[in-house]
Order: structure tokens, then C-alpha cells, then sequence
């Protein structure tokens, strides 16, 4: 319990609370304006003094029971699990060595130019953590694996302040832009204007992959959505900032041209809607890079960029520069008045609790009493609704709403949900999804169906309005139309990740294969028709999987359940970083059910 809750309580608690405060002799400071659980109150230049006070005072909400016994059935769970994260380690291996040996080497020592990951290092703050978004994405495409589609996308801090990094990889396909890599960027610039962070483009592009143009540019959000999305950020006072390292052709020349601020490094980075050979085949003209789009022409004639950098080490200093000019306030880095505790049950329990088979079933209080700090949880309706548990907590010392799938959603469930949704709404508290649905449905007649429909439909409608910051994580399943409304990709939520487990359909591979295989295959005999059943389903659990949503961005990648209180917690200080408005006002009460 921090000193401004000892100093309320002691106000609270006896007739003349600043004689028994100045009984204390432990001297601590001087305030004039501090908060108790977001209610604010004011005092001038009064001392502040040590208060010993029961130590359950100081912690609110109760603890959940976490204990576990690790039978043989827990050690299956384990041993289900970690094949799965063994899988996505060894893709994750694969997509981290970007375009490959050769590729690497022509890149360092034949163009002397740093690696993507030296370059966001040097750009951000030495001990700052850098949160990699879709690590894996644009493996196993159609037209072949894009390790990190080619683009490398995450937060981190420069100069403790929070900013987008949005860095192409030239040594993946030469930094072309493929279809999985514009739909990695525009995403990163959603996650940027919905958080309000600083955007930081290290460009070294080499335009559209031409093959695949009917996929790139032509469509609303295809290739110019980026450009769209750099003007409009940059009118909502979002900064643009960008950092020329290489060559710029084609449609990646409009990303430096229209930032708010661009760095250029002398004789590497280039900036041209067509290159030399180009230009050579259709006016004849044999011309340089550097003379016909380099920083020297840049700087000095057309203006396009504002910095020149005879190095690219020279080149992130200026960056980093101009973060301090941007006269940003990142309000993370105001401590929270809240003690953080870690939990008390071992997350690295988690991986035993998954069931091998049927992991809707997975107890969801299990997991949140190893996320949460202290392990400590208030429920809401603990008693209606136990399908959906819904309830309040601390994480990384944010105040926050946890919504947990504990089976399938019913009626009760539904309403119960839409009424949690509807009071974090109110109160401004961050919602926290933990998506385990299921795809099976309880047998109802015409009239409870309906009720159940209305039901849901609040559900849907009250997350999808909800104003607060929404993070997702798909501990499980994701089937059916019940993922929607447990903080699905559709309803624009701040971040949403996967666990190595999670399966991503409308419903589970089995169902699925009995359903699409009723009318196709009743031609065939029995055991023709099991044959094509069983490569059905495991085609099916391909396209569900972790690893194949996550490769195409059908979440910001996948994260393993030790991270999950780490990760959620960077995330929560983010979404509040530059967040501008305050507690919603209504003219209405919170509606019940």
C-alpha cells in the first residue's frame, strides 16, 4: 500500500488524523495532489508520515485458489503442448534469418549497410524492449515463404517515449512489397493511429512486387491506403518520421516524400519513382543514383528530405533527435500508485493445463490466477452466467476487466458479458479477453433460441462500442461466430494475440470435415469416403492453426503462455502512453442486462 492510501485510511480512521500521522517519525515527503483507486483529492503542503496499517488493507480483491496436482493427465497436457511450441520455435528460427546467408552477406559486406535489426537497435533506447508484432508472418504463402513479410513492425521506446517501427528488410526478395507485406504495414499503422504512437519508417523499399500487382495497388486498402494512412495520422498530430537507408523506388518514394520529417544517408539512400535503367530505356539517359534521386540532390534541390546523414549510424542519431523535437508526452512513464505483485501460482504451469484433446475445457480461473498480480480477482455475477466469467483485477499494476470463456456462451452468459462490457465502458477500464469458445451448441427450441440470439446480440453490440482500450489473447479455440464477440479481429481490438495451441475456424476441423464431406463425397464407398475425411481434417488443422492464422496476420503474432503477463502488461502501458481522452460522460445510467 503506497503512503497517499496510508494517509487516507488514517483520515478516514481516526478524529485528528494529522496529530497521528506526525506521531510517526519516519519523514517522507511533501504533496499537493495525489489518488486513491482514480478519485483524486486535495490537499496543500501538508507532511506526510508512515502509517502502519494490517497488511490486508493494502491489497484489494481476493485471491483465487490456483492449486493444481500434476497428475499423469497434466503431464500429457505438457508434453501435447510443448510438441506445438516446438513447431512454431523452429518456423520462428526460419523467419528470423531474413533472406538467407547470401542475401545477408551482399547486404553487410558488399553494400556496407547495416541489418534491420542493427538498425531498429540504433534507433531505439539501449535497454528498451522492443515488442515485435507478426514475427512469423508471410510464411508458407502461395507464391513462397516472406520471412517477416519482408517488413519488420513493433514498439519500442526512443528517448523513454513509445513509437511505432515500421523497417523494411532489404534482404528479403530486395525489399520488395508483396501482398502479405502491405497488409503487415497497414496494420501497424492501424495499431499506430489507434494508439496515437509516433510512426518511424526505415525505408529501403524496392516498390511493388510486379506479379502480384493486382494484389498490391489497385483495390481501397492496397498499396495507396499506406500513403492515405501517413497523411492522416500526421493531420491528427500523429508524427511521420522517416529514415532513407537504401533505395526508395516506386511507391516506397511517397513513404520518406510524405513524412513529416526525412532523414537521407549520403551515397546508400536513393529516392526515384524509376531507377537509372529505367530511365535509360525510356529517355535514353545514362544517369547515377545518386544523381538522379541521392541525398545530395534531395537536401539541396528538391527538398524532399530535410537531414542528410553521411553515415547510417549518423542517420539514427538524427532520428533520435528529432524524437525529442516532436513534444510528445508519453504518460507510461507516471508510475502507477498501486504495488505490483507477481503472481502467486507458477505460469509455467500453464502448458499442463491445456487439455491435449477438448481444450474448451480448459479452467479459465487457472489461467487468470497466473497472469493477474497477486493472483487476485473480483468477480462479477459469480453466481449467473458461469459460462462466461467475467470480473476485476490488477495487471502490471493497470486496473483492468478480464472476460473468459469457461464454455460455451449462453443467454445468461451473454447478458452477463454485455453488462461487465457496459461498466468498464463507463469506468474507462481497459478490457482483457481470454478467447477459449466453443463450437458446440446447447439444444434449444425456437423461442430459447431467439432469447439466446438477443442475447448475444448485446454482447456483440456492447464490445463493438466500447470506447476503452481492448486487448485479446486466444488462449484456445477461436470457433464460431462467439470469437467475434470475445475480442475478435472484427471488432478492432488494440492488440490481439495467440497462444501456440490456439485454433482459429468456424468450427473445429472434425465438424467441419463431416460437413463440407456430406454431399461431396456420397459417391464414393465407406472407406473412400473416411480416407478423404481424415486428409480433410488434417488440412483443416493446418488452416486453423497458430502458426497459419498467425502467418497471415489473422492476429499481431503469437505469444507463449510464460510472456502472456510480460507482453499484456507492455501492452497495457501502451494503449495508455498517449491516450487523450478521459473518463466518457453519458446522460444515461449503465443499463442492466
Amino acid at each position: 500500500m503506497t503512503n497517499m492510501h496510508k494517509l487516507f485510511w488514517s483520515i478516514c480512521t481516526c478524529n485528528r488524523p494529522f496529530q497521528t500521522l506526525n506521531n510517526n517519525k519516519s519523514f517522507l515527503n511533501v504533496v499537493k495532489i495525489f489518488s486513491i483507486s482514480n478519485h483524486y483529492f486535495h490537499f496543500r503542503d501538508y507532511s506526510l508520515w508512515k502509517v502502519d496499517l494490517p497488511k490486508e488493507a493494502t491489497k484489494p480483491f481476493p485471491v483465487l485458489d490456483g492449486t493444481i496436482t500434476k497428475c499423469d493427465q497434466f503431464e500429457r497436457n505438457r508434453e501435447a503442448y510443448k510438441v506445438k511450441e516446438s513447431h512454431y520455435n523452429n518456423i520462428l528460427e526460419l523467419t528470423l534469418k531474413g533472406g538467407g546467408e547470401k542475401a545477408i552477406e551482399r547486404h553487410v559486406k558488399k553494400q556496407k549497410k547495416m541489418l534491420v535489426n542493427d538498425r531498429i537497435k540504433s534507433l531505439l533506447d539501449n535497454k528498451s524492449q522492443f515488442l515485435e508484432l507478426s514475427t512469423i508472418g508471410g510464411m508458407g504463402m502461395k507464391y513462397g515463404n516472406v520471412p517477416r513479410t519482408g517488413i519488420v513492425t513493433g514498439i519500442g521506446k526512443i528517448h523513454n517515449k513509445y513509437c511505432m517501427i515500421i523497417a523494411n528488410d532489404a534482404t528479403v526478395k530486395g525489399g520488395s512489397v508483396y501482398p502479405i507485406t502491405l497488409k503487415k504495414q497497414l496494420r501497424a499503422q492501424e495499431i499506430a493511429e489507434q494508439n496515437r504512437l509516433p510512426c518511424f519508417y526505415i525505408v529501403e523499399s524496392g516498390g511493388a512486387f510486379l506479379p502480384l500487382q493486382s494484389e498490391i495497388f489497385p483495390d481501397k486498402n492496397q498499396g495507396g491506403r499506406t500513403f492515405y494512412n501517413e497523411a492522416v495520422m500526421s493531420a491528427q498530430n500523429i508524427p511521420q518520421v522517416a529514415i532513407v537507408c537504401g533505395s526508395c523506388t516506386a511507391g516506397g518514394a511517397y513513404i520518406p516524400t510524405m513524412a513529416d520529417e526525412a532523414v537521407i544517408v549520403h551515397k546508400n539512400g536513393t529516392i526515384f519513382l524509376a531507377g537509372p535503367p529505367l530511365v535509360q530505356a525510356a529517355l535514353g539517359e545514362i544517369i547515377s543514383a545518386e544523381e538522379l534521386g541521392g541525398a545530395t540532390l534531395h537536401c539541396r534541390t528538391s527538398g524532399c528530405t530535410d537531414y542528410f546523414a553521411g553515415t547510417e549510424k549518423e542517420a539514427f542519431e538524427i532520428g533520435r533527435d528529432i524524437m525529442v523535437g516532436l513534444n510528445v508526452e508519453d504518460k507510461s512513464n507516471v508510475s502507477s500508485c498501486i504495488d505490483i505483485e507477481e503472481p502467486i501460482y507458477d505460469v509455467n504451469d500453464i502448458c499442463g493445463l491445456i487439455p491435449h484433446q477438448h481444450q474448451h475445457q480448459l479452467d479459465i480461473y487457472q489461467i487468470i490466477a497466473r497472469i493477474v498480480d497477486g493472483s487476485r480477482f473480483q468477480e462479477f455475477k459469480k453466481l449467473y452466467g458461469k459460462n462466461l466469467v467475467c470480473g476485476f483485477s490488477y495487471l502490471n499494476g493497470y486496473l483492468v476487466g478480464i472476460i473468459g470463456n469457461q464454455g460455451e456462451i449462453t443467454q445468461m452468459s451473454a447478458l452477463k458479458g454485455s453488462h461487465f462490457v457496459s461498466l468498464c465502458s463507463e469506468r474507462n477500464i481497459p478490457l482483457i479477453f481470454l478467447q477459449n469458445t466453443s463450437s458446440t451448441e446447447e439444444e434449444l427450441n425456437g423461442v430459447e433460441m431467439s432469447e439466446k440470439l438477443k442475447a448475444c446480440g448485446k454482447l456483440m453490440a456492447a464490445v463493438s462500442c466500447s470506447t476503452v482500450p481492448k486487448l485479446t489473447v486466444r488462449i484456445g479455440n477461436g470457433l464460431g461466430t462467439s470469437q467475434h464477440m470475445m475480442g475478435g479481429r472484427c471488432i478492432n481490438p488494440n492488440f490481439i494475440f495467440s497462444w501456440p495451441n490456439a485454433i482459429l475456424g468456424i468450427m473445429s476441423p472434425s465438424l467441419l470435415a463431416e460437413e463440407l464431406s456430406k454431399n461431396v463425397l456420397s459417391d464414393l464407398s465407406v472407406d473412400e469416403i473416411n480416407l478423404k475425411k481424415q486428409e480433410l481434417v488434417v488440412k483443416l488443422t493446418n488452416e486453423m492453426s497458430a502458426i497459419y492464422t498467425s502467418a497471415h496476420l489473422l492476429d499481431d503474432g503469437i505469444i507463449k503462455p510464460d510472456e502472456t503477463r510480460k507482453i499484456l502488461g507492455e501492452c497495457l502501458q501502451i494503449v495508455q502512453a498517449y491516450q487523450t481522452h478521459s473518463r466518457p460522460t453519458t446522460n444515461y445510467p449503465v443499463f442492466r442486462m
